[in-house]
């Protein structure tokens, strides 16, 4: 089973490296950036921890136009592996990920899955909105990208990729494969950033996501709810 790792980045050279260093060491052979247009030191650093790597582990950097979604649609259309893991620059996986991914994906039935996410800045509000993120996404088998979400390549094809919507992207993709098949929950965690929450407030980002989510699921466009989200890449 081979996997190819497909990160998106803008401007994310505060992150890139060390993602980058610590995906390396995982097993994965195939990792592949996708720049959106970065105006930082982004490609720069790609560059950089490609010619420091291993000649068995192959870190390549491609360009598209900027948003999430359309990154990752290039980033699985220049990659021809099993499966594709979508990771965000800020996200780190454990130690363990290609083999709980491998064990998981054992069951043809499994068409992807995900995992549990932690903060990489113990706080007790961090660890209370990572566990309600968990358990949210354990009982409604929806997922969002800070979870790395990974799926079978023929089922992504199937479904005919990300949405080219602005936000939103993991969320309706993730709804779709639900749709679909099962979907692993792998309690392992990833380590994400909690930046976001710590720049913009912890109760303005509570209440922001979760009334997008809301107003996306009673059917307002998320061309429309881009407006209103800062963070949109």
């Amino acid at each position: 089973m081979t996997f190819t790792v497909i990160i998106p980045t803008l401007n994310e050279a505060g992150v890139i490296d060390m993602t980058l260093l610590v995906t390396a060491r995982l097993g994965f052979h195939d990792i592949l950036v996708v720049d959106g247009g970065s105006t930082d030191d982004t490609k720069a650093l790609v560059e950089s921890a490609a010619a420091r790597t291993e000649p068995s582990v192959c870190i390549r950097l491609l360009s598209s136009e900027a948003g999430r979604a359309r990154q990752l649609n290039v980033g699985a259309a220049a990659c021809t592996a099993d499966v594709l893991l979508f990771l965000h620059a800020d996200t780190h996986l454990p130690t363990a990920a290609r083999h709980l991914m491998e064990q998981a994906l054992v069951d043809p039935a499994t068409l992807g899955g995900r995992f549990d996410v932690r903060f990489d800045r113990p706080s007790m509000w961090g660890k209370v909105v990572s566990t309600l993120m968990n358990v949210r996404s354990r009982i409604s088998r929806i997922s969002t990208g800070d979870q790395a979400i990974f799926v079978r390549r023929a089922i992504f094809e199937r479904l005919g990729g990300f949405s080219d919507i602005p936000i939103m992207e993991d969320i309706d993709f993730t709804t779709r494969l639900k749709r679909a098949g099962e979907i692993a929950a792998i309690r392992e965690p990833v380590t994400t950033s909690f930046r976001r929450w710590e720049q913009q407030g912890l109760l303005r980002t509570i209440l922001l996501m979760w009334c997008l989510r809301f107003l996306y699921w009673i059917g307002i466009s998320p061309h429309r709810l881009a407006q209103f989200y800062s963070a949109v890449r």
